[in-house]
């Protein structure tokens, strides 16, 4: 079953950018107090599910540091960490996403920029332009990964580090309504998943809604081999579950890589 006429990235920018307006939890900006608690120092953000990303992980002092936030609008991550000093770049498909970091920047006079595109194509940031891409889980969003790994290895200087965060494909082994409205963990899709192709356009709009976003299952062999592929060396893993799902008891939901570009 495929959908061809589908376009994964004007969908899910339409998709966000209601989430926006509906007060989806992962589109609300920070607080100004969270900022100014990150001007002296005592900050986090989150990676994956909604445990603090691990602060080795990130340079140890930020002041100055060129990060990209990447598919990370919503005001949240990247705010905070140009309050602790980085110069931030946030890249997001949804402009009403972006719009969240440009009030927060404002609001707290913040020195951060924001730039419209798909995640798979950074050609409008240049070579070697940052020190660290935090790619929150955000990929799940595209149905290829290969070219957000290379433009990722691109941008980043020798030396640089990539923090990403994805789904467990396993997630998308089990029936949604079934898990999500009963609590039952019943296997009814063969990986790798993809809303297009395992669901007609009529049965989408039914299970989902008719401008629902479009998710992805990704192999970790596209995950963590892609980055391989793309240059980088891995140095770090950690894996969460998501404890708003019945599956959390029995897997974890998301995993995380910390991957440096060689210098």
């Amino acid at each position: 079953m495929q959908d061809f006429v589908v376009d994964p990235g004007a969908r899910n920018r339409a998709a966000w950018d209601r989430f926006v307006q509906e007060g989806n939890e992962w589109t609300r900006p920070v607080s100004a107090e969270d900022v100014e608690r990150a001007r002296t120092g005592d900050w986090s953000i989150v990676l994956i599910g909604r445990e603090p990303v691990d602060r080795s992980w990130l340079p140890a002092d930020l002041t100055g540091k060129d990060v990209l936030c990447l598919a990370s609008g919503g005001g949240q991550q990247g705010p905070i960490l140009a309050a602790a000093g980085a110069r931030v770049t946030v890249f997001d498909n949804s402009p009403r996403q972006l719009g969240q970091d440009r009030m927060v920047a404002a609001r707290d006079a913040l020195d951060l920029r924001t730039v419209l595109g798909d995640m798979r194509d950074l050609s409008a940031l240049g070579d070697a332009a940052f020190d660290v891409v935090f790619h929150p889980v955000s990929n799940l969003f595209v149905p290829d990964l290969a070219p957000v790994w290379r433009e990722c290895f691109r941008v980043l200087r020798p030396g640089g580090t990539l923090l990403a965060g994805c789904l467990n494909p396993d997630v998308y082994l089990f029936d949604h309504e079934a898990l999500d409205e009963r609590g039952e963990l019943i296997v009814v899709h063969k990986l790798p998943y993809s809303d297009v192709t395992h669901y007609s356009a009529e049965e989408r709009a039914t299970k989902f809604g008719a401008d629902a976003a479009l998710e992805y299952s990704h192999t970790l062999t596209d995950q963590i081999g892609g980055q391989l592929a793309a240059g980088f060396v891995l140095t770090g893993f950690a894996e969460a579950p998501d404890r708003s799902s019945a599956s959390a008891p029995y897997m974890s939901n998301y995993f995380a890589t910390l991957a440096v570009k060689p210098g």
